[in-house]
């Protein structure tokens, strides 16, 4: 090879490289489609950070659990699998019951109680996270939580028996009061579960009830307002820590603007996700009397078996809350 063959191929080379020098690219693994509200805000998220670090960081969004599932999140995302991701933070409950602070029923039924809530909880979800080598970046709610069935009910207590979806301990925990077998199913596959027979019930938001099209396989929606879970988009410390100074502010700048847009966009939405299910043959109930009783009873019982579960820590929480 002559040496101006040697130097234009070398040039060539250098070309190419320019780009990618200083541009980081990483993969986040989300678990809900692209239709949800939280995919949306994530997907806004990560065009922020893009445009917030001028380009040096660009995050692919793989929606939809297509790349990880709900179930392996927090390992991937702890083993440096993926350096990002989002996962429902009370999935995390059964190792640690702080995670699981948001899934109470009757605890904190409204937009403004799930935001004091929330930042009461912050630290600790953020130091649990730390000290396992990851790092919280943001959290938005969903929709207050409501119940789905195949059938008119007028008490929780018609469900006994039933297979009733539960994505978290603390909705096994909720079906099993009810007298329901909790049947653990992930989003993305709802729709089939009832199809097949494998759910007859499942208490969600609107949002996903939406997103995956419950007038399809399901009749009626009691707007219970059980409570109001909260998603985590988290991140591996390590890979946060080795990116330049200026581009972890800048993922910080826009995760908070990713928290505030967020937690809008789901209250923004709520009474238009009741709407559509109602406009497709839904039938959209308040929750009866009855069903406010049983809540309130099974709320009590859990908020109790919650606070000996999260020790000192919880009852804080609590106390803080109450305040």
């Amino acid at each position: 090879m002559n040496s101006t063959l040697h130097a234009a191929i070398l040039a060539g080379f250098a070309l190419i490289a320019a780009p990618a020098m200083g541009q980081t690219k990483w993969d986040m693994p989300t678990p809900y489609s692209d239709g949800t509200f939280q995919t949306v805000n994530v997907r806004a998220f990560v065009e922020d950070v893009k445009k917030t670090t001028g380009g040096k960081l660009d995050i692919t969004v793989h929606s939809n659990a297509s790349l990880v599932k709900m179930p392996e999140m927090k390992r991937a995302i702890q083993s440096g699998q993926a350096p990002i991701g989002e996962i429902l933070i009370s999935v995390l409950a059964n190792e640690d019951a702080m995670f699981g602070f948001e899934s109470v029923p009757g605890l904190a039924t409204s937009y403004e109680a799930a935001r004091k809530l929330h930042n009461l909880a912050k630290p600790y979800i953020a130091a649990r996270l730390e000290k396992q080598g990851m790092m919280y970046l943001y959290s938005v709610a969903w929709p207050p939580q409501g119940v789905y069935t195949k059938k008119e009910i007028k008490a929780l207590a018609d469900l006994k028996g039933t297979k009733f979806r539960s994505y978290n301990p603390a909705t096994a925990r909720f079906i099993q009061l009810v007298g329901a077998v909790p049947t653990t199913i992930q989003v993305p596959e709802i729709a089939q579960a009832f199809r097949t027979g494998v759910l007859d019930a499942m208490i969600t938001s609107g949002a996903t009830g939406v997103d995956q099209q419950a007038w399809d396989y399901l009749s009626h929606y009691y707007d219970t307002q059980a409570f109001l879970p909260q998603n985590l988009v988290f991140v591996n410390k390590r890979a946060f820590d080795a990116l330049p100074e200026d581009v972890r502010k800048g993922v910080l700048e826009a995760a908070a603007r990713a928290e505030d847009r967020g937690w809008k966009m789901s209250q923004d939405l709520n009474e238009g996700y009741k709407k559509t299910l109602a406009e497709k043959g839904i039938k959209v109930n308040p929750a009866s009397d009855a069903m406010k009783a049983e809540l309130k009873a099974i709320g009590a019982t859990m908020a109790k078996e919650w606070a000996a579960k999260a020790g000192a820590d919880g009852e804080k929480l609590l106390a803080d809350f109450a305040k």
